[in-house]
């Protein structure tokens, strides 16, 4: 056997309207190539009268004498079920679906009855879409699936006499498309044909001589490649026939801004500009949602700037101007400074927008002003550096002719070098750092420093993709771009879950990215996606956190960078999974969403200072070199999973100084206590901090460290004082 052939062998087909014409052809064809038929035809007539099984009966039979496998349906495509049941009882599967069916109920727009409307949509939309969905499950589950959709030319180009037909034509269309869209990543692909074939139904539209010479076996070629498993074409729409096959494409002319910032609209406006609106000069040709918004984007830009929309350059002398990228005069531009100025209010309201909340008393700090050690979060600094680009400072840049609309956020790198300020005036300068050729894409490198009266306080590298500016020869990789890492190949040492609320966009928006994608549904829906999504900044957010307080105690002295990929978006009200790798000084880490366990972020790691600094100061040995903090952490762990009824039975304070050459290198101490409403539990190191929030559990004065706990606390809990000094 040919290899090169394309065969169907394992393959179930359901054919609709295959008892004659186009149908008949289809199914003749798949079965030739080893695939297993379902011949659907209800038997009517062209206007969709009677009932017959002959029709379908004599194709079976045609099939089975070949060698083939087949097995007819009599059953209208208004009963979908039906017919895919059909494929199920007899086959065990359903691969591929061919929405053939129809009838004609020609009519002047004039004439036509309600009941010539509906018959028309039922049988054709309707139809195709009840088949499809009573296919489409078992489709994605085997991850596998080829939809064919057949309109008409009549619905692309209209005809007259057809104004029921071609609207359910065209409607079919619109259905392809977002079939192709939702079903792409379970291997579904799903395309449209306008054929012109001889057939009982074009014998009203085409004159006798031109049937004759147009057979459906010049079709059924497009419809069996557009099947197999080898062709990856999704969402596309064919003109097929006589041995010829076109394909379509939305053409849209660059438009005009009849617009302007601070005047009125008006129709006079749009006369005005009417002919650059009609202009298909250097047209645009969109494909998906986002290429359609493209549009808008740019002019409302535009009326904000004062400027218009540019023409698109009609030279294709070189390949950089085709994609719009120019790394020789992009790279190491610097866009505009960008000033952010902000009171105690925007650190608590990022906090917030982070998943913060009161409920945790170890977030007082983050979450009240008045706090002995009110903090920002490091990971704030996206917010202070980020604008700069919130600002337009990209557009800017020359050698950068970029649509804004294909931008996404790739990567994220922040690098703090001293605890951020909770109020106060920073600027940020931002560059260039490198722009690499992905092929699919553009990426460009963002370096961003942020600066507190003159001192540098933290650095950001922004890694942004351009969909669809690739292919401009640039180089693939840089030494400038912060990299992210491989996760260590061993279960996790920390598991910790969030759950997002569901208005966590909303709240996180106020951090200042307002981009209507996280809280307009409708716009959501522009985007490809079912409802609006969580900022992949606030997911970075709530990771970091939780990095924060289980390896750093919550002391933000301890954070020194952080790295992610965004992988996958996260929709509001989901369950965010953070598995956290400690290996040193790093914290390995990546984020699932816990009810699909897609990544949402990726190959991602947090950097904690190390302790030689301030342990020096103490005579203690630097704590980061110790093989016994692994064994603490795992006690600390443990003792959080069952502390409740190990409680019960230690009631006492346990203390260990580890020692290195000599010197006190370490001290750990794990409190456990009955008070009257709860049991209590705590393992942690030692420090002056662990010890005002015990004491704020147990609601006793707070002490110096080096003195003896105070004795009425030991009388009370039968703890001798001579044994516990801090």
């Amino acid at each position: 056997m040919d290899p090169q052939v394309l065969r169907f062998d394992g393959r179930v087909v359901l054919v609709t309207g295959a008892g004659g014409g186009l149908g008949r052809t289809y199914a003749l064809a798949f079965a030739e190539r080893g695939a297993t038929v379902v011949v659907n035809d209800l038997g009517g007539d062209i206007k969709g009268d009677g009932k017959s099984s002959s029709a379908a009966d004599k194709v079976v039979e045609e099939i089975r004498a070949k060698g083939g496998k087949a097995v007819a349906n009599y059953d209208s495509v208004e009963a979908g079920e039906k017919l895919v049941q059909t494929a199920l009882d007899a086959f065990g599967r359903i691969d591929i679906v061919i929405n053939n069916a129809g009838i004609l109920r020609d009519r002047s727009f004039a004439r036509i009855s309600d009941a010539d409307w509906d018959i028309i949509h039922r049988v054709h939309l309707k139809g195709a879409f009840l088949v499809t969905r009573a296919a489409w499950n078992h489709m994605k589950n085997q991850k596998f699936g080829r939809i064919i959709m057949t309109s008409s030319a009549s619905g692309i180009y209209g005809n007259f006499g057809q104004a029921n037909y071609s609207a359910a034509k065209l409607g079919l269309v619109g259905l392809c498309n977002t079939l192709a869209v939702e079903g792409a990543k379970y291997n579904i692909r799903c395309n449209s044909i306008a054929p012109t074939a001889g057939s009982r139904l074009t014998q009203t539209v085409m004159p006798q001589d031109l049937l004759d010479a147009l057979k459906p076996e010049y079709v059924a070629p497009l419809v069996l490649w557009l099947c197999h498993e080898s062709c990856q074409e999704n969402g596309s729409l064919f003109e097929v026939g006589a041995g010829w096959v076109g394909k379509l494409r939305w053409e849209r002319s660059l438009g005009a801004i009849f617009r302007q910032k601070n005047r009125p609209v008006t129709p006079e406006a749009v006369r005005d500009e009417w002919a650059k609106i009609c202009d298909f000069d250097n047209a645009e040709k969109p494909r998906t949602m986002q290429d359609s918004i493209s549009s808008l984007y740019q002019a409302l830009s535009a009326v904000d700037s004062g400027t218009g929309i540019s023409m698109k350059p009609t030279s294709q002398e070189t390949v950089l101007h085709s994609t719009g990228i120019d790394p020789v005069k992009a790279i190491g531009q610097k866009m505009p400074k960008s000033v952010y100025s902000y009171n105690h209010m925007q650190p608590i309201l990022y906090a917030l927008g982070v998943g913060m909340s009161t409920r945790d008393p170890d977030h007082q700090k983050f979450l009240y002003e008045g706090s002995d050690d009110f903090s920002c979060l490091p990971t704030f600094g996206v917010v202070l550096s980020q604008a700069c680009l919130m600002s337009g400072g990209l557009s800017s840049v020359p050698g950068l002719n970029i649509d804004f609309t294909k931008v996404l956020h790739g990567e994220q790198y922040l690098e703090i070098y001293k605890p951020l300020p909770t109020s106060g005036e920073v600027t940020t300068e931002a560059t260039v750092a490198d722009i690499l050729d992905k092929g699919s894409g553009a990426l460009i490198l963002l370096d961003a420093h942020t600066y507190y009266e003159k001192e540098l306080i933290c650095y950001s590298q922004f890694s942004v993709f351009v969909v669809g500016a690739g292919g401009f020869g640039g180089k693939r990789s840089s030494p400038k771009a912060k990299v992210t890492a491989n996760l260590p190949s061993r279960p996790p040492d920390m598991v910790m879950t969030d759950v997002t609320n569901v208005d966590q966009a909303a709240l996180y928006r106020l951090s200042g990215d307002w981009n209507p994608l996280h809280i307009d549904p409708s716009f959501a829906a522009l985007g490809g996606f079912q409802k609006p999504i969580l900022h992949g900044l606030c997911t970075f957010g709530f990771s970091a956190r939780h990095v924060l307080k289980y390896f750093a105690n919550n002391d933000v002295t301890k954070f020194k960078a952080i790295k992610v990929r965004f992988a996958k978006p996260v929709v509001p009200g989901q369950t965010l999974q953070t598995e956290m790798w400690k290996e040193g000084n790093r914290i390995f880490f990546q984020t699932k969403v816990k009810e699909t366990g897609e990544i949402a972020i990726a190959g991602a790691y947090v950097d904690l200072c190390s302790t030689e600094k301030n342990l020096e100061s103490k005579g203690v040995v630097q704590k980061d070199t110790l093989q016994s903090d692994l064994v603490f952490e795992e006690i600390n762990r443990r003792i959080k999973d069952i502390g409740n009824q190990l409680v019960k039975k230690v009631n006492a304070v346990f203390q260990w100084d580890i020692t290195k050459e000599g010197k006190t290198a370490s001290q750990w101490s794990i409190f456990c206590w009955q008070t009257q409403s709860e049991w209590q539990y705590y393992a942690q190191p030692k420090t002056g901090n662990d010890l005002k929030r015990l004491c704020k559990v147990v609601n006793i004065e707070f002490w110096r460290p080096g003195h003896p706990l105070p004795r009425k606390y030991c009388s009370n809990h039968n703890f001798a004082s001579e044994n516990v000094v801090f």
